[in-house]
């Protein structure tokens, strides 16, 4: 009883998260993108059932610290150097955190352009996306997330491959 209280209490106060942008917005630092059809279809999976995933992942403040760590190790990393060059990581970060909440069901919309027309001028490679799984895994592994729900999150995103992975 007392776990689905405080279920219900958190999903009223994390309702709107900060990190949801209306898409007539462009937040500051990031930079005008060509006009698209926003929908949460372009967030490439539907969302889990339940709030226990979502809750494994911490809540909103717990994806932002994932994606933030993620996006942090992308610039780093010298295996994705190549394809993030060009990319604006304000809206990298505020999408992604949209993607995750989406997929995860806390009560986010995605405002972001379909996977498809997102990494088509990229060239991605199958070892690029790999490399990109293992720093989102070494990310919510730092975040505390359980390994069986990490693996909910990756089957989700994994179908995505065939969408992201252009040569």
């Amino acid at each position: 009883m007392r776990t689905s209280l405080a279920c219900a209490v958190a999903t009223i106060l994390f309702a709107a998260p900060a990190f949801a942008q209306p898409a007539s917005h462009v937040p500051p630092g990031e930079e005008a993108v060509d006009p698209y059809a926003v929908s949460d279809a372009n967030a490439g999976a539907a969302p889990v059932g339940g709030q226990e995933l979502f809750a494994a992942f911490h809540g909103h403040e717990g994806i932002s610290r994932i994606v933030d760590d993620l996006v942090e190790q992308v610039q780093k990393d010298p295996r994705l150097t190549e394809i993030f060059k060009a990319s604006d990581f304000v809206r990298l970060r505020r999408t992604l955190k949209e993607q995750f909440c989406y997929i995860l069901n806390g009560g986010c919309s995605y405002t972001g352009r379909d996977m498809k027309s997102v990494h088509a001028d990229h060239g991605v490679i199958t070892a690029e996306f790999n490399a990109l799984v293992e720093l989102l895994q070494a990310a919510m592994a730092r975040e505390g997330v359980a390994f069986s729900a990490q693996n909910r999150l990756l089957a989700k995103l994994a179908p995505m491959k065939r969408e992201t992975v252009t040569r």
